[in-house]
């Protein structure tokens, strides 16, 4: 009998495997409210936001392409990629450091008003304008 569940063994596991693999190769979702932009942080909570003064919010969440949390002091002085939500104030709610493949997903919106005017898809993460 231990024989036989040894053998089953490496089959289970490579099951396992492939049924991971799926979950492992999707995109991250993105929030429809979520926009493109370059940021730099410069004295955190300071951040230039697309080339203008931005706050971050306190507790913002700044995730990398893993979906790892990334404090911003170790980004100061950097130019990054990323999708970006914000409070009604304006501040910084959520940030997310784009992977090659996410920052080649075009088209995405840069202002509130390209997102008010075009369409979004959420389960194939993109956008499509009118």
């Amino acid at each position: 009998m231990l024989g036989s569940i040894a053998s089953r063994l490496p089959v289970w596991l490579c099951t396992a495997t492939l049924l991971t693999l799926p979950v492992a190769a999707q995109a991250r979702p993105f929030p429809p409210e979520a926009l493109r932009g370059e940021l730099v942080v410069t004295a955190p909570p300071e951040v230039l936001l697309n080339q203008k003064p931005a706050r971050l919010a306190p507790g913002v969440r700044i995730r990398d392409g893993h979906n790892r949390v990334v404090l911003s002091g170790s980004l100061v002085g950097q130019k990054v990629l990323v999708h970006y939500t914000r409070f009604a104030d304006g501040q910084l709610r959520d940030v997310w450091l784009l992977t090659a493949a996410e920052a080649a997903r075009q088209p995405w919106p840069r202002t509130p008003a390209e997102a008010a005017a075009w369409h979004f898809d959420p389960p194939s993460q993109t956008w499509t304008k009118p």
